[in-house]
């Protein structure tokens, strides 16, 4: 279903339609995360993506009038460029995780607690989560500022 939607969001037509698309496709992220038992990052990803990005493209479309608007079909050799890019894209990644060595992991599991999550969410060292909710955050900042350029009215020529 994430293929499904990912796709979906990318070759429709209606903005509107594609921003729901997004929102099914974080959605089915985080039922992902959850299969995997890592409840932590399925909250993180409903959050923080589909409760505040895809959230803050809805809202700012929905301040265009603008919502039923068709977007435009990029040329052909843009489409091409584009094709090309993801498939090079994923035949390099299937090809780092075809000969990258996993070592084996012999270790215990740690057990994770609220209180373990807590200090190592203000951990500043090695496995602390500081410099990631920071880029979190400069994340939400473009987002909010792509919404204010949807927001835009542009100008018709009349």
């Amino acid at each position: 279903m994430i293929i499904v939607f990912g796709i979906l969001a990318v070759t429709t037509k209606k903005i509107f339609h594609a921003a729901v698309y997004l929102l099914f496709t974080l959605i089915n992220v985080a039922a992902l995360y959850f299969c995997l038992n890592y409840e932590f990052l399925a909250a993180v990803q409903i959050v923080v993506y589909v409760g505040g990005i895809v959230v803050l493209i809805l809202f700012s479309l929905f301040l265009t009038h603008r919502v039923s608007d068709d977007m435009l079909t990029p040329p052909w050799y843009r489409m091409v460029f584009a094709m090309l890019l993801c498939v090079f894209g994923f035949g390099f990644a299937f090809f780092l995780v075809i000969v990258h060595n996993f070592p084996e992991v012999t270790n215990t599991p740690i057990e994770i607690s609220v209180h373990y999550i807590g200090r190592q969410m203000l951990n500043y060292g090695s496995g602390g989560y500081v410099l990631p909710f920071e880029v979190v955050s400069i994340l939400l900042l473009a987002a909010l500022i792509g919404s204010i350029a949807i927001a835009f009215k542009t100008k018709k020529n009349v």
